[in-house]
């Protein structure tokens, strides 16, 4: 016979009061304690959850990784914790057999082994999508969604996002949104950087005390550090409430650049309807077909200040989201902070999105994409499967 999780009362199969929850069937004897099974014991179900844990390296793939990239430091690690390892014609080779320990890997002072090495802390981790029929978004529309719960509830005042400018296309342009039709505006990927600061600091001003901030890795950084250190911003901050929402970003290019390639390309910029990074190519979409150009045509226009960044995936922010490792049409999630952590899940549960455990192989890709993103500082030459 179940028993109730709440009361903990033997309760019959063919109780009407039950639930499923995690793939799970719950009984309850009374309806007072399917409500308060609602609210509290779905968090501790989603505490429990965690990330399976990742395969052995070899020394292969430390000779993959930093030995064949000229990154290696010669420190000797390697050889000094393996007896597999010898230093040879200055690099470490392997001289006997390998067992895939992994201690060579880990101990190299140029590698990055785990995840939170890679993209930060997190809660736990989902492939998501909006489950509202009227926000999709380009990779799923998880952020209009979230967004949408929020001000929906009345847990955030406003949201500080980006929009295409109505008078030059695609030229982005921040925005204090407070209505879902706002946020509509606010859907799909631009590539260009977005003066949301400004936004942001003109809310507060304006007395709105709960604000939600989307932007990339560089973005959320800078509300980090005016929170830590406001020098000057004290009465300001001190009276904001702020959830970062982070975006997965590789690449910014100047808007200029961009509307010069597509030019270039007898494409109009205000013919474009969406545009995608995807798998080292840029896509245009326009109503007639798809442009597809590989990556580095692009290079010139690079902002230079990317060439400096190591974080793909936001570390800094309460949540973050990409179209990187899901499926099209899909979201990875990364929960960080406690209040991203739950604000989403209150949007899962309450029927804004759909989600699941991001699987091992969809963690895979986000974290190959955040370690090229981390060693781009070694002056590597060209963009590479790693």
């Amino acid at each position: 016979m179940p028993i109730d999780p709440i009361c903990k009362k033997i309760v019959p199969e063919d109780s009407p009061c039950n639930t499923e929850y995690g793939g799970k069937k719950y009984h309850f004897c009374s309806d007072w304690c399917q409500v308060k099974f609602e609210h509290l014991e779905k968090s501790v179900i989603r505490m429990k959850r965690s990330i399976p844990e990742k395969e052995r390296i070899s020394f292969g793939k430390l000779r993959k990784d930093i030995i064949k990239q000229g990154i290696c430091t010669l420190c000797g690690a390697c050889a000094a914790s393996c007896e597999s390892i010898a230093i040879k014609n200055d690099q470490p080779t392997l001289v006997d057999k390998c067992t895939a320990c992994g201690v060579c890997y880990n101990q190299c002072p140029r590698t990055i082994t785990t995840e939170e090495g890679l993209i930060g802390k997190l809660r736990n981790a989902y492939s998501a999508r909006s489950a509202l029929p009227d926000i999709k978004g380009q990779d799923g529309g998880v952020v209009t969604a979230m967004l949408s719960y929020a001000l929906d509830e009345g847990l955030i005042d406003c949201a500080i996002v980006t929009k295409r400018s109505e008078e030059e296309p695609w030229k982005p342009v921040p925005m204090i949104a407070r209505t879902c039709e706002e946020l509509l505006d606010s859907s799909g990927s631009m590539y260009s950087h977005s003066m949301t600061m400004n936004a942001l600091m003109s809310a507060i001003k304006q007395g709105w005390r709960s604000i939600a901030f989307v932007g990339p890795s560089c973005n959320i950084d800078a509300v980090t550090k005016m929170q830590k250190s406001p020098y000057g911003f004290l009465n300001l901050f001190m009276r904001a409430n702020i959830l970062k929402m982070g975006l997965f970003c590789m690449d910014t290019f100047n808007f200029e650049g961009i509307k010069e390639f597509v030019e270039s390309k007898n494409i109009r910029l205000e013919d474009v309807e969406s545009m995608k990074i995807r798998k080292g190519q840029f896509e245009f979409h326009t109503p007639e077909e798809l442009k597809v150009y590989p990556l580095h045509e692009l290079d010139m226009y690079r902002s230079s200040s990317c060439k400096f960044c190591t974080d793909m995936a936001a570390e800094n922010a309460d949540i973050s989201f990409g179209g990187v490792g899901t499926p099209q049409g899909w979201t990875t999630v990364i929960a960080r902070s406690g209040l991203g952590y739950e604000l989403y899940n209150e949007a899962v549960d309450n029927g804004y999105i759909d989600s699941h455990l991001l699987e091992e192989k969809e963690m895979k890709g986000a974290l190959n994409l955040a370690k090229m993103k981390k060693i781009q500082m070694y002056s590597l030459n060209r963009r590479q499967n790693i």
